[in-house]
């Protein structure tokens, strides 16, 4: 199968990628259950390209409910290298104003055990390293792609991932202020754990839209705001995409490596019921030591 360099998932409000070309929708059986979505396939600026809604058509899953691990298990069966993240968020800083684009580098979960995070268990064990979350070669190319598309794009922060679905209360969200984190979503995670589990390389452009709770001049966050400066800022995501496919980053990471360092268990112990689960993702791993 032909590799697939960049697959896009698009959050709240980013349900189309306009100038996909030659397009194919693909459903793809996981032993996790159905993708949020059809997976549809085309061309975009010279570049084969993967799209997925991630809240599914007509934003129809919670953030608790989505599969994550069926979304990432696709992609990687689909030969998928790396994953571009478009999320909507709130500001815990002043200058991350409404409007306003940020790639972060770091993530808190504040998440609450509910969401599957690892693909790995039953039979196989394996501890991936997170100190930095994001692969730093897509981040810079995320950065300069929103950079490319106007307005103000931040280039760092740390982004608190919060269960919802409820936004969050004044308290909670100065306590994270406290704790110098600059947005909060509820999407991040488990995205990018198991990205990291897949060998894929992962960035977030995040597209702020409110203050969250704790600004004193602005309204509390709700939904309707939510979507409403979405739906003004779409335009910028979607050209920033169209730029990232023109100008993708070599794949000189080490991403592509994650495993070789995290899985504990010896191949020979691994049982056949963990080795046909996981095909696409320990396929590398297992090929090179078997040989």
């Amino acid at each position: 199968m032909a590799p697939i360099p960049l697959a896009v998932i698009g959050g709240s409000g980013f349900y189309e990628m306009p100038g996909l070309e030659a397009v194919e929708t693909v459903t793809i059986s996981t032993p996790f259950g159905p993708t949020s979505d059809p997976i549809r396939i085309g061309r975009l600026g010279g570049q084969r390209v993967a799209f997925l809604a991630r809240h599914g058509t007509g934003h129809r899953l919670l953030p608790s409910e989505l599969p994550q691990r069926a979304n990432f298990w696709a992609l990687k069966q689909l030969g998928v290298e790396r994953v571009l993240a478009v999320s909507a968020v709130g500001s815990l800083r002043e200058e991350y104003r409404p409007g306003d684009m940020v790639v972060p580098d770091q993530l808190i979960d504040r998440t609450l055990g509910a969401r599957p995070s690892t693909f790995f268990g039953e039979g196989i064990v394996a501890h991936v390293a997170m100190a930095d979350p994001f692969c730093a070669r897509m981040r810079a190319a995320a950065l300069e792609a929103g950079r490319s598309a106007g307005g103000t794009v931040h280039d760092g922060g740390t982004y608190v991932v919060i269960e919802g679905p409820a936004f969050g209360t004044r308290a909670e969200s100065h306590l994270y202020r406290s704790w110098g984190a600059s947005i909060v979503g509820m999407t991040a995670l488990p995205e990018a754990k198991l990205a990291r589990e897949a060998e894929l390389c992962y960035a977030v452009l995040a597209s702020v839209t409110d203050y969250d709770s704790w600004h004193q001049e602005e309204r509390p966050v709700d939904a309707a705001t939510v979507l409403r400066v979405l739906r003004e800022n779409v335009e910028r995501s979607q050209a920033a995409v169209r730029w990232l496919a023109e100008h993708l980053p070599p794949r000189d990471c080490e991403c592509g490596r994650a495993l070789d360092a995290a899985i504990v268990t010896a191949p020979e112990a691994i049982p056949p019921g963990a080795r046909e689960r996981l095909e696409p993702i320990l396929r590398r791993w297992l090929g090179e030591r078997t040989r």
